[in-house]
Parts: C-alpha cells; sequence; structure tokens
C-alpha cells in the first residue's frame, strides 16, 4: 500500500506522521514556533524517513483558504496566533518535498478521519466538533467536507444568553459571547476562577456548559439534520457533560423531528470520536489519500 503524510498542524503543537492508517505509523510531535522552524522541522520528518509519502495532507488550525483555487490555497489566513497570519503553509512543503499536498481545517480533517476509521464510517452527513481551548466543527454532507465562501466557523454562532442567570460577558474578541465565548475552556476558566478539569462533577458549571452546547448542537441539527454528532476536544473528557447534553438537547428538540436516532437518550447520536485524540493526524492522512 501506498504511505500517506499527514500533519496536524495545532496552534500548540504540530504531529507529523507516515504511514497507510491507525496501525501502521511513525509519528513525532513538536511544539509549534515560529512558522519558518515550525514547517522546517516538518519538511526534516518527512525526508528523514526510508521513501517519501506519495502525497501529504495538512489540517490546520485557522482560519484558513482551502481552495485550491485561491492564490492563497493553503495559507493560514487571519488567525490571532502571532506570527502565524497571512502564513503559507502548504506550499513549503510541496516545493520541499514535491508531492501533492492536500489541505484543510484541523476539524474537517478530523472529521474524514473518523469517516474513515472512526465513529462515523458509514456515514454520509455528519459533525465533528471540538471543545476545548476553542469551538471548531467539520462537516461531511453527502459524503464530501463542507466549503463555502471558506470553511464552516462553528464556534462563532450566536447562542441565547441570560445575563441575569449568566452574567459573564463572554472572550471571544470578535464576537464576546458567541459559542466559543461562552463555553470554550477560557470562558469556563474566567467564569468560575479554576481550569475546567479542576471543578468536581457536580459544580454548576457543568449544567450551565451542557445547555450552551445543546443549545449549539439543535441549531446545528435542526440545519443540516446530521446522522451523527461527534464531540471531542478536552472540555468533553468531562464524563458528566454527555449525559447533561443529550437531555438538553431531547428538551429542545422536544420531538420536533421524526428521526429514529434522535430519541431519548442519544447514545448512539452524540458520541466521543472513535478515534480519540488521533483523529486530527489520521485525518490528515485521509486527506492525503484523497489528494
Amino acid at each position: 500500500m501506498p504511505l500517506w503524510g499527514g500533519i496536524e498542524a495545532g496552534g500548540t503543537k504540530f504531529v507529523c506522521a507516515i504511514g497507510s492508517g491507525p496501525d501502521d505509523l511513525i509519528e513525532t510531535r513538536f511544539p509549534t514556533t515560529t512558522p519558518a522552524e515550525t514547517l522546517a522541522r516538518a519538511i526534516a520528518f518527512f525526508r528523514a524517513q526510508p521513501s517519501l509519502p506519495a502525497a501529504i495532507g495538512i489540517g490546520s488550525f485557522g482560519p484558513v483558504d482551502p481552495d485550491p483555487r485561491s492564490p492563497t490555497f493553503g495559507f493560514i489566513t487571519t488567525t490571532p496566533k502571532p506570527g502565524w497570519g497571512n502564513t503559507d503553509v502548504a506550499g513549503p512543503l510541496r516545493q520541499a518535498l514535491g508531492v501533492p499536498v492536500a489541505f484543510d481545517t484541523d476539524v474537517n480533517a478530523a472529521a474524514l478521519g473518523e469517516q474513515r476509521w472512526g465513529a462515523a464510517q458509514g456515514l454520509h452527513t455528519f459533525i465533528y466538533l471540538t471543545i476545548g481551548t476553542g469551538i471548531g466543527g467539520g462537516a461531511l454532507v453527502e459524503g464530501r467536507l463542507l466549503h463555502g465562501a471558506m470553511h464552516p466557523e462553528m464556534g462563532h454562532i450566536r447562542l441565547p444568553h441570560d445575563r441575569a442567570a449568566d452574567p459573564y460577558p463572554g472572550f471571544c474578541p470578535y464576537h464576546g459571547d458567541c459559542f466559543e465565548g461562552l463555553a470554550a475552556g477560557p470562558a469556563l476558566e474566567q467564569r468560575w476562577g479554576q481550569r475546567a478539569e479542576l471543578l468536581p462533577p457536580d459544580h454548576p458549571a457543568w449544567a450551565l456548559e451542557a445547555h450552551y452546547i445543546a443549545l449549539a448542537l439543535t441549531s446545528y441539527i435542526l440545519t443540516l439534520v446530521p446522522q451523527r454528532i461527534i464531540l471531542g476536544g478536552g472540555v468533553m473528557q468531562q464524563p458528566q457533560l454527555f449525559p447533561l447534553v443529550r437531555r438538553e438537547v431531547v428538551t429542545l428538540l422536544n420531538g420536533y423531528l421524526p428521526v429514529p436516532a434522535l430519541l431519548d437518550p442519544l447514545a448512539a447520536y452524540l458520541v466521543s470520536p472513535g478515534l480519540g485524540n488521533r483523529a486530527g493526524v489520521l485525518g490528515a492522512l485521509a486527506l492525503a489519500e484523497q489528494a
């Protein structure tokens, strides 16, 4: 089988891998520093292998330009990460290694990985959502990664915000109290004065968090009617959160959609990633395979 290359380009770390799938993978990881240094380390990893991959897929933090017809295809665009705005990521790898390079968001890549090897096998329309330091979503619709004028920005939808019940203003520098501004990890820490993983399971933080997640999921469900929603990221590592979110989604939908998968308790509808924290890098491999 041909070998594929994959890069999960995160704002904190890069994960580079070469292989044919989850059971055949060589990988390395290193901190995300400057673009020049980080991309040079990625190129050096692939050059050090016995043979180059047939193609490389990159799933990147963003916003990004994933349109192959665009002059800035493969660029990270308006990111707030210092030094990385308007950075060409795909171009240097393609020029240095001479292989095709596919490029998309980290969450779209993770969605593709979950369809290829994980919790979305056999599905044609689903959402992969990550809730951690930020919130991002990727979607496959009728078997194709969803793009419009650019890629989806599911973390920045606006939610009903009862300021009497939750006076926290939100931390998003663009929108304040959008979904990410109210429910990502930094919002939990700022609102409650300690990191999310230190909050006890019965803390009121989790009921509020489940409410915001369920509001967002209900909007996605009513818009795309996905066959499944996969919820990853550090915040979703809290075992008490899934049951709370499932109950709240059932309440908000109120029986409106006659879809058997959307009946209580949603245990097979709102699920964890089948690939765990490897969804991103394996999804990048799947991008390469498509290239």
